[in-house]
C-alpha cells in the first residue's frame, strides 16, 4: 500500500527484528525494508523530493545516501560503534549518530522526530503564484496562473460541494488499512471513528494525529480521490475557524526551511500574490518564532526562511482563523490568498518574506476566477462541478473515476444523474473510444426522456454531443439528424439567438465541411460567428472557435492567406483564454504548419507542428490518433529538410 503520509522510516531486514519493528511504527508509520542496498537506493531514489526519508544503516561507508534530497537523518545502529566511527570518513549533518543499544536509537529517533513535527519548518509549504507580470504569449504548458485559479476553485469546491453518504466511512477504513500494522495510531482512529464530532474539527487537525498527516500530504501532491473523502472535514475545519473570528490587526510569524530552488522562486515574485493550499499556521510570538531558526543547523542546499504575515483591519473573517492549542498559535483558512510585499536575506543568513493577507473582496483577480466558474458552469454547491473542474485541470482519470462515483452514489433519479452520464459520455470521448461514450450519451439522454425532459436543454446538448459522435464516426448523415434534433430542441426553448444555438450552427458547419460543401460550411459558421458577437466579448473563447472552423474553410479553398488571417485571430484569443494544452490551439498550431508546408516553407512548418506535437503529448497518450498522425507529419517534413 501506498504511504498515505510524508515521512518513511528505511532500514534492512537483517538490522532490524520484530521486536524493534513494532517500536519504530509508534514514531513513523510506514517502515520499510530492504535486503539489498542498490534496491534501497533506488526506491528511495524513485521518491519525490518533497517526501521524507529517516534511514537507519548499519555503518556510514555508503556516502551516497548523504546526497539525497529525500533523506533527512541517517542513524547508524551498530554493535562495533569503532568500526562505524573509523568508516565516517566526511562529517555530515544528516548523520545523527551511532548506537548500540536500541532503547538508545528509539529514543533519538522518537525525540528529533517529535522536535520536527513540533517546530514544523521543513513542513511541504504548499502554495501557487499569481503572477501579474504575465505577458500575452502563449506557453506550451500550462501557465502559473491557471494553476492558481484552479486551486482556489477546487478550495471553493471542496468546501461548499455535499461529501457523499459513505466518504466518512471508506476515509476511516483506507487509515484503517494504511496503520494495520500500529496499535497505537488505530486507537486513536477507532476514538476518532467513535467520538468525532463537527465542533471537535480543529482539535483533530491539531492534534497532530493521522488526519493532519495525511490530509497535509493529500494537499501537497494532489491525491484528488484522498481529498475528495476529506471534503466534510476540510468544511467543518473552515465553519469551526469562521466563528474563531480574529478582529484586531496584528502580525503573525513563521519559520520555515526551504530549498534554494523554492526561494529563488519566491525572490522573482515580489509583489506578486500566493494562494496558500493548506490551512497555514503561524505564530504572534515573534522572537520565539525566529530564534527556532537561528541556531539551527542545516544542509547546503536548505535555506531558513522567516515569514512576517500583516494582518490588515480590512481582512474579512473568512480568510483568517485564530487559535488552535494554544494562544500563540494561529491558522489560515485553506486558500487564503496573501501578497508577498518583499524578500532580502539579513546578516544572519535568514531571507525574511514579509506577506499581506488579502480578503476575497481586496485580490484583483476575482472576476477572473468567477468568469472561469461560469466558462466551466461551475456552482460551488453543485457535485458536478469538481468533476468539470479536473477535466479543466487535464486530469480525465480522476474526473472519470469522480464521475463514475457519483453514479453509484446518486439516487436513480437524482436531477444530476443524466449529465453524470453525459460527462462520462464527454471523458471516453476523447479517448476516441466511440462506441462507449455513444452507450454513456444515449444513457443521459433515455433518462432525460424517462424523466419528462424531452424539451429541455439537457435533452438537446445530449443530441448534439451523440450528432458529434456521428461526426466523428464519418456518419455524416445520423449526425445531422441528430443536430437538427437539437436545434429544434434548443430553438423552441431558446429562441434564434443563443450560444447554444450558435454551437448547433457551428457543428452543422463542421459536417459541411467535411463533405466539401464549403459554401454552406462558411453560412453556418458565419451564423454562429454573428450570434456569439451578440452575446460574448470580443475575446470569447467561443469566438476563438468560430475564427478557427472559418479559417479551416479557407485552408482547404486554399485561400492561404485568409486562413493564416483568421488562425492568427483566434490564437490570439486563447491565449488569453485558455491552458495551452487544448486541443484547439493544438489543431491550429498543426493547421499552420500545413499552410506553411503548402507553401514549400518546411523550417516553419516544422516549428508549428512542433509545437502541436508538444501540447498534444501532453493532453493524449502515445497510442492516440491525433499523437501518432502528429509524430508521423514532423518525421515527414522533417526528411524535407
Amino acid at each position: 500500500m501506498d504511504n498515505l503520509e510524508t515521512f518513511y522510516l528505511i532500514s534492512f531486514r537483517n538490522l532490524i527484528d520484530q521486536e524493534l519493528q513494532a517500536q519504530l511504527r509508534t514514531i513513523i508509520n510506514y517502515l520499510l525494508l530492504f535486503d539489498d542496498e542498490e534496491q534501497c537506493l533506488e526506491y528511495i531514489q524513485s521518491l519525490s523530493q518533497d517526501d521524507r526519508v529517516i534511514l537507519i544503516i548499519k555503518d556510514s561507508s555508503n556516502l551516497q545516501y548523504v546526497s539525497f534530497r529525500q533523506i533527512t537523518s541517517i542513524y547508524i545502529y551498530s554493535n562495533n560503534t569503532k568500526k562505524s566511527t573509523e568508516q565516517r570518513t566526511k562529517p555530515s549533518k544528516k548523520i545523527k549518530g551511532i548506537f548500540s543499544h536500541r532503547d538508545e536509537l528509539i529514543r533519538r529517533i522518537h525525540t528529533d522526530y517529535n522536535q520536527r513535527c513540533f517546530r514544523k519548518l521543513d513542513e511541504i509549504f504548499t502554495y501557487t503564484i499569481f503572477n501579474t507580470k504575465t505577458n500575452n504569449s502563449i506557453q506550451l504548458f500550462p501557465d502559473i496562473n491557471t494553476s492558481f485559479i484552479h486551486s482556489q476553485i477546487f478550495i471553493d469546491c471542496l468546501i461548499h460541494t455535499d461529501s457523499c453518504l459513505n466518504d466518512r466511512n471508506e476515509l476511516v477504513l483506507l487509515c484503517k488499512q494504511q496503520y494495520q500494522n500500529n496499535p497505537t495510531e488505530l486507537a486513536i482512529i477507532e476514538e476518532f471513528e467513535k467520538d468525532y464530532r463537527s465542533e471537535r474539527s480543529l482539535s483533530w487537525y491539531t492534534r497532530f494525529s493521522f488526519l493532519y498527516r495525511i490530509l497535509n500530504k493529500a494537499i501537497r501532491i494532489q491525491n484528488i480521490e484522498l481529498l475528495l473523502l476529506f471534503r466534510w472535514f476540510i468544511r467543518d475545519i473552515v465553519e469551526q475557524l469562521k466563528s474563531n473570528k480574529f478582529l484586531n490587526g496584528q502580525r503573525v510569524y513563521r519559520a520555515q526551511l526551504m530549498s534554494k530552488n523554492e526561494v529563488d522562486l519566491l525572490k522573482n515574485s515580489s509583489g506578486e500574490f500566493l494562494s496558500m493550499n493548506i490551512f497555514l499556521s503561524a505564530n504572534s510570538n515573534r522572537e520565539q518564532t525566529r530564534s527556532s531558526l537561528v541556531s539551527l543547523t542545516i544542509e547546503d542546499n536548505i535555506e531558513k526562511v522567516f515569514f512576517e504575515i500583516n494582518l490588515s483591519h480590512q481582512t474579512d473573517s473568512v480568510n483568517l482563523v485564530v487559535s488552535s492549542s494554544s494562544k500563540e498559535e494561529m491558522l489560515f483558512r485553506i486558500g487564503s490568498i496573501f501578497r508577498l510585499i518583499n524578500i532580502e536575506r539579513d546578516n544572519d543568513g535568514i531571507w525574511n518574506i514579509h506577506l499581506m493577507l488579502y480578503s476575497s473582496k481586496q485580490h484583483p483577480f476575482e472576476s477572473t476566477i468567477q468568469q472561469k466558474k461560469t466558462d466551466l458552469n461551475i456552482i460551488e454547491t453543485n457535485v458536478l462541478s469538481i468533476g468539470f473542474l479536473l477535466e479543466d485541470m487535464g486530469k480525465f482519470q480522476s474526473a472519470e473515476r469522480y464521475y463514475h462515483h457519483l453514479v453509484d452514489q446518486l439516487p436513480k433519479d437524482h436531477e444530476d444523474l443524466s449529465r453524470c452520464y453525459h460527462a462520462l459520455g464527454e471523458i471516453i470521448q476523447k479517448k476516441d473510444d466511440y462506441d462507449l461514450c455513444l452507450i454513456w450519451y444515449n444513457k443521459a439522454l433515455q433518462l432525460d426522456i424517462q424523466m419528462l425532459k424531452s424539451n429541455e436543454s439537457d435533452t438537446a446538448m445530449s443530441y448534439n454531443s451523440i450528432a458529434v459522435v456521428y461526426s466523428k464516426k464519418r456518419d455524416y448523415k445520423l449526425a445531422l439528424k441528430f443536430y437538427n434534433k437539437a436545434l429544434d430542441i434548443w430553438k423552441k426553448i431558446l429562441g434564434e439567438d443563443h450560444p447554444d444555438i450558435a454551437m448547433c450552427w457551428n457543428n452543422i458547419g463542421i459536417i459541411h465541411q467535411e463533405e466539401k460543401q464549403y459554401t454552406d460550411a462558411l453560412e453556418c459558421y458565419h451564423k454562429a460567428w454573428n450570434i456569439r458577437q451578440k452575446h460574448c466579448t470580443t475575446e470569447h473563447i467561443g469566438l476563438g472557435q468560430s475564427l478557427a472552423c472559418i479559417g479551416n474553410v479557407h485552408y482547404q479553398l486554399k485561400h492561404y492567406d485568409l486562413a493564416l488571417e483568421h488562425y492568427n485571430s483566434s490564437m490570439e484569443i486563447f491565449k488569453k483564454f485558455l491552458p495551452s494544452c487544448y486541443s484547439d490551439v493544438a489543431m491550429i498550431y498543426r493547421n499552420i504548419g500545413f499552410i506553411y508546408q503548402n507553401k514549400g516553407d518546411y523550417q516553419q512548418a516544422l516549428i508549428h507542428i512542433k509545437k502541436a506535437a508538444t501540447i498534444y503529448r501532453q493532453l493524449f497518450p502515445s497510442t492516440h490518433s491525433d499523437v501518432m498522425q502528429i509524430e508521423k507529419l514532423i518525421h515527414q517534413i522533417s526528411s524535407k529538410l
